[in-house]
């Protein structure tokens, strides 16, 4: 029997509701998730998220934050470095990487910050009015009826 884990479709997006289309992109995506750079995706509200990328090593003007087609993509590429040194140990790992995540409608990026190592992007859903639930007032028995009655002289 198979199952189906659903840890990845948690990965890369945030704020969706739509299952569905979650499903159809992992489905069609044949090649494994990438693993760098790490991150986390946390809830600081009820409509606003943040999403902060271990970036140690890249300085400001080596990352780029864009928001395309309901996507946020993260990129970094590292300015030549010098060919003098040499290293013995090399473990920390600057080399360039895109991510993107997939960005649910009304989501917006409010702002991005670089900070002892750390890329953080904060996000805030804005649902508008019209797609807010609303309370519908129920009227008494007595009024419905009334609105609801048909003439039989009328209809014949």
């Amino acid at each position: 029997m198979r199952t189906f884990d659903f840890a990845p479709l948690y990965r890369a997006t945030v704020g969706f509701d739509q299952i569905a289309d979650m499903m159809d992109r992992v489905l069609t995506n044949d090649v494994s998730q990438p693993s760098y750079p790490p991150y986390n995706i946390e809830k600081t509200a009820d409509d606003a998220y943040r999403i902060s990328i271990a970036v140690a090593g890249f300085a400001d003007a080596d990352l780029s934050v864009e928001v395309k087609e309901k996507s946020l993509v993260v990129s970094a590429r590292k300015a030549e470095e010098d060919k003098e040194r040499t290293y013995l140990h090399r473990g920390i790992a600057t080399r360039a990487f895109e991510r993107r995540f997939h960005l649910a409608d009304h989501v917006r990026v409010t702002g991005a910050s670089h900070e002892n190592g750390m890329l953080h992007i904060d996000l805030q859903r804005e649902v508008p009015e019209a797609l807010k639930p609303r309370r519908i007032e129920i009227a008494s028995g007595a009024k419905a009826i009334e609105t609801d009655v048909v003439d039989a002289k009328a209809v014949n």
